[in-house]
């Protein structure tokens, strides 16, 4: 079964981590994973300009080398960039020094104060090391745009996003048709509802 929202038992459990923002005003917090891509980008970013909404943006180290042009677009954009790793690790099956050693290297290419696990993994060691130097940024809407199914889910979507929701969706192939549908979907109904779109401090 795909979970959209994340139960908020279950977020209470990593008291560590931010999954979701206390908002008194209509703002929603969209964040796209894994890019630059050469692809998929500026697309978002057209997308984005087109209702004035500012995202965050958690990079892979490796697509940043990649796509340097596409990366400073999102920077002159005025949108927040997070550290996603350079390699895209997963924590549970990583030893700490070379997870730890990933993310460093990420950091040295671009300096943020945001960390976001790759496939939402990471252990408790891992948790406690990182909370001292970064925010560690999860989601509380999982939009499943890299998924294979054909079905974009996005009245599900549209129907658990609330003000202060975290959006998790993804800047790279896998997810290129899904979030061509669903992106567009979700600025249109919440801006006609008096939304903002904001980017994580």
């Amino acid at each position: 079964m795909k979970i959209i929202k994340i139960p908020k038992w279950f977020q209470l459990l990593f008291p560590s981590i931010i999954w979701r923002f206390k908002e008194k005003e209509k703002i929603i917090y969209l964040t796209f994973d894994d890019g630059p891509t050469k692809e998929l980008t500026f697309w978002i970013l057209k997308e984005l300009e087109k209702y004035n909404a500012k995202a965050t943006f958690f990079c892979l180290g490796k697509n940043i080398e990649k796509h340097k042009e596409n990366f400073h677009l999102i920077s002159k954009k005025e949108h927040q960039i997070g550290n996603h790793t350079f390699n895209h690790l997963n924590g549970w099956n990583t030893k700490n020094t070379n997870y730890f050693e990933d993310i460093e290297k990420c950091q040295k290419i671009y300096q943020s104060k945001l960390f976001r696990p790759p496939f939402g993994r990471i252990n408790l060691s891992q948790i406690n090391k990182l909370k001292k130097e970064y925010k560690i940024i999860m989601w509380d809407i999982n939009c499943w745009d890299f998924d294979s199914d054909k079905k974009s889910n996005s009245s599900k979507i549209l129907k658990n996003i609330e003000s202060g929701s975290i959006v998790l969706l993804h800047d790279n192939l896998k997810s290129k048709k899904k979030l061509r549908v669903i992106l567009p979907k979700i600025l249109s109904h919440f801006t006609k509802k008096g939304y903002s779109f904001k980017a994580i401090d």
